[in-house]
């Protein structure tokens, strides 16, 4: 495999890039952060990186830049995938999965433990790439990371457990088999705000049942899918498995759209917009693929007068501030019961007040770092305009982030986390303040409602198109009995005293209604990558007919 500094090189000669001394370097910031992970750090004067890989590096599309989204620093220029070369690696993956199916699974398990044995040597240096990429704070970098290595681990196991079912014969001498076998080509669009995380979702129960996998990671992240794809390419070279089992392409709408289409991908998986969902799964499934889906998230967490407000007022704290609102599981809404909903609001004030604060994601101890892009700060300026002008009460996030910052993070897309309170509470109201609730806004607002009943509060937990994820507090048994029944929450998670964010890895993740009812990571999760054939077996003498029919000639 040829390394960055000679991949380089062959770049510069080829597009006839600047020189060496007119190269602008990095920040000291953002370097040491790159070239930790062997990327370089010339920064937007320096040599185009290829953003392609399906076995060998390439790229000849359209030229991507990743800009740090607390700096506005151009990190690196990337040259997306073409059309053709889109077309060329999911061909590249279909030979490869024409070996990697005859692996055996425990044999693939193991290459998934010696890639999961890769990432958690390079876990911090990756997660601060995420920090510096994408804009989450340290520690969250780190966390995700982690959870692709965590999920390596459930694959590794899950490799040995891909069991199928033997269902009994109605005839003699007969048995049905349900086997799964390997699905085909698995393409994985994944979304800006976790760059590494969904993709290991993915990647390792894909592996693990014997698929190859195409990424198209956002085209605003693509350095955290080259530093990922340059792990596990080594890990797949090392063990004599074709490169394109694990491709990339790199780029927007071009490559997106194509593997969207394309008859050579047997399975799609989408994580982003509900509006883009709609258009990826009409495409796919008109061609009668695969298709999984993990779209919105317009999450609530209810509080109940028994509630453990210790417990409850920090939860919903990182629920609506961490990763700056950016989590499909961020808390959007918060109902809270009459009687104790002055209380909480005193805290939960006082803690966007003193806790609230933007700074450095890299920085250890920040708990709020920028949005991620341009468009991310006008949606939340757009929903601070939209409350206020439909009635409702600012609690917390008046002021300009900026001011509040220095040097080179004035530049960064910092905002103050909202905490609102509109003037109606009911989300089925065609009023503007009734809108505002149905819709999700992808960034640190939080709307507050007061409740009478826990029936009530759970209507309007169900009342919003999305059901990704909800939240409980209290400790009344039968109150949670309510809420996790047929007539309590409709979301896909469903917790108690526990947040709306922060799920583990062992379950399977997703969410019902407009958020596209797909499942990821663990459970049953794995039963989507295979498909399945029921196979009936006759060791008789005889060939009897299901439900006693009869056909004699």
């Amino acid at each position: 495999m040829l390394s960055w500094v000679s991949r380089r090189a062959l770049t510069q000669n080829a597009r006839h890039t600047s020189s060496r001394v007119c190269a602008r370097v990095l920040s000291s910031r953002a370097s040491a952060v790159l070239s930790a992970l062997d990327l370089p750090t010339t920064g937007a004067s320096g040599a185009e990186l290829p953003g392609v890989y399906d076995g060998r590096w390439a790229g000849s599309g359209d030229l991507l830049e990743s800009v740090c989204p607390a700096t506005g620093e151009v990190l690196a220029r990337v040259r997306s995938a073409s059309q053709k070369e889109t077309q060329d690696a999911v061909a590249r993956a279909r030979e490869a999965y024409l070996h990697f199916r005859q692996v055996p699974a425990p044999r693939r398990g193991d290459i998934l433990r010696q890639i999961r044995e890769a990432l958690a040597a390079q876990r911090d240096a990756l997660g601060a790439l995420v920090s510096l990429e994408m804009g989450k704070i340290r520690t969250e970098g780190e966390g995700e990371v982690q959870e692709f290595v965590d999920i390596c681990d459930y694959a590794v196991g899950l490799s040995r457990m891909m069991n199928g079912n033997v269902v009994s014969s109605e005839r003699p001498g007969h048995t049905i088999l349900e086997v799964p076998n390997p699905l085909g080509v698995v393409a994985v669009l994944s979304a800006f705000n976790f760059p590494v995380a969904v993709y290991g979702w993915n990647l390792t129960l894909s592996l693990a049942a014997g698929n190859a996998t195409l990424w198209k990671p956002a085209p605003s992240t693509p350095l955290c899918a080259i530093a990922i794809t340059q792990i596990v390419s080594r890990v797949l070279e090392r063990n004599s498995i074709p490169g394109a089992v694990a491709g990339l392409v790199t780029g927007a709408q071009v490559p997106g759209a194509e593997l969207a289409a394309s008859p050579g991908v047997d399975m799609v998986s989408f994580t982003g917009s509900e509006n883009t969902g709609r258009k990826v799964a009409g495409t796919v499934q008109a061609r009668f693929g695969k298709v999984l889906l993990e779209l919105g998230g317009n999450n609530a967490s209810i509080v109940m007068p028994d509630a453990d407000l210790a417990l409850a007022v920090p939860a919903v704290f990182f629920g609506a501030v961490g990763t700056a609102g950016q989590r499909c599981t961020s808390t959007r809404r918060l109902y809270l019961h009459r009687s104790i909903a002055p209380l909480f609001l005193e805290r939960l004030t006082a803690l966007y007040q003193r806790a609230a604060r933007p700074g450095d994601p890299l920085a250890h101890g920040t708990l709020l770092g920028p949005l991620h892009s341009l468009q991310g700060r006008a949606g939340f300026e757009n929903a601070l305009a939209g409350l206020r002008g439909s009635g409702a009460e600012v609690l917390a996030g008046d002021g300009d982030a900026a001011a509040e910052l220095e040097g080179a993070l004035k530049h960064g897309h910092f905002v103050h986390p909202v905490l609102a309170q509109p003037a109606s509470p009911d989300p089925t109201a065609e009023t503007a303040a009734g809108r505002l609730w149905r819709a999700e806004v992808f960034a640190p607002v939080l709307q507050v409602g007061v409740f009478d009943d826990l029936e009530e509060a759970i209507a309007w937990n169900n009342a919003v198109p999305q059901g990704l994820s909800s939240s409980l507090w209290t400790r009344d048994v039968r109150a949670v009995g309510r809420w996790l029944g047929p007539a309590g929450s409709d979301a896909g998670i469903v917790n108690v005293n526990v947040g709306t964010s922060g799920a583990e890895i062992g379950a399977a993740f997703g969410g019902n209604k407009s958020t596209g009812w797909g499942r990821e990571s663990g459970g049953d999760a794995w039963r989507q990558y295979v498909r399945w054939s029921a196979c009936t077996v006759n060791f008789s003498d005889a060939a009897p007919l299901a439900q006693g029919v009869r056909f004699e000639a």
